[in-house]
């Protein structure tokens, strides 16, 4: 260790003597009732100190003011150089700012809210450009040219329906009209993260009786997609209104088991329209007592 990193990490005497001037500073910065104790005194450099105070501010749990003062050399005049407020060990800190299109989660969208796309998304790709003139040495017949070059003037007019079976009304009907397109990287995000939600992995799928490949509540969908996807159209199924898997299923599907009807009593027969006789007394005729050792009268309970 050479000498010049010795005097550095060593504070010098009269810098580390100068609280009162660091306090003073401090209470400038701030006010007198939140700088607390004098915390400690660490050397910066060469007859370079920074005193620490503690921070009494409520708002600023743990932080503390930091003063820096230093002297020329072989100067005895001990002068301010800054005074900052820094965090401690256990200050309380705000969480690192992470960039809004990080922060976004599906379904913090709310009405009027705008979210704008970057040009460079891999999930897009550039769509249909909207030129209808063939590329050079194309195929395409002098007279499809013509029509284009036609076509080209009246697509200029928003206004202008495109002709019927036009290059631009074809684009249009395959919904190829767009700046931009799905991409292949967006199809495969948007199918796994459909497959995770309402896929043959799920819970939900693994105790269906069957798959929605087969259930006649599922609405089948074009494009690539329709060959592993469509939409539940079951009103008491957990994904109606959901894209959802070919191999995903419930137990609302179409073709499942019919539970049997639960076993009911039979009616009771009630006749209400006759009385029913209770006898006070037994007859004479039963029993095991002969009628001769029957008293004549009643003669009460016992």
């Amino acid at each position: 260790m050479s000498a010049a990193t010795t005097r550095s990490r060593t504070p010098d005497r009269l810098c580390a003597e100068a609280v009162d001037l660091a306090r003073t500073a401090a209470e400038e910065a701030a006010a007198p009732s939140v700088v607390g104790e004098h915390v400690s005194a660490v050397a910066e450099g060469d007859r370079v100190v920074t005193h620490f105070f503690e921070c009494k501010d409520p708002g600023y749990r743990g932080w503390r003011w930091a003063v820096t003062v230093t002297r020329a050399s072989r100067a005895k005049n001990v002068t301010l150089d800054e005074t900052v407020l820094l965090p401690g060990d256990d200050a309380l800190l705000a969480p690192e700012w992470v960039p809004w299109s990080e922060r976004l989660r599906p379904g913090d969208m709310g009405p009027g809210d705008l979210l704008p796309t970057d040009a460079e998304d891999l999930r897009l790709e550039p769509g249909w450009s909207g030129e209808d003139a063939p590329p050079p040495n194309s195929v395409v017949s002098t007279e499809m040219a013509e029509l284009v070059e036609a076509e080209d003037a009246d697509v200029t007019d928003r206004a202008v329906v495109p002709v019927r079976g036009s290059i631009t009304s074809v684009a249009e009907e395959l919904g190829m009209r767009r700046a931009r397109v799905l991409s292949r990287y967006g199809l495969h995000s948007a199918a796994d993260r459909w497959d995770e939600s309402f896929g043959a992995k799920t819970p939900m799928a693994q105790a269906a009786p069957a798959s929605c490949v087969s259930c006649g509540f599922l609405v089948a969908i074009g494009g690539s997609l329709g060959q592993a996807f469509g939409i539940c159209a079951n009103e008491f199924g957990p994904a109606d209104g959901h894209l959802v898997s070919l191999s995903y299923g419930c137990g609302g599907h179409s073709e499942a088991a019919v539970m049997p009807k639960p076993l009911r009593p039979a009616p009771p027969v009630l006749d209400s329209m006759a009385t029913d006789e209770f006898p006070l007394r037994p007859a004479p005729d039963t029993g095991s007592v002969p009628p001769a050792d029957l008293p004549a009268a009643d003669l009460g309970h016992s």
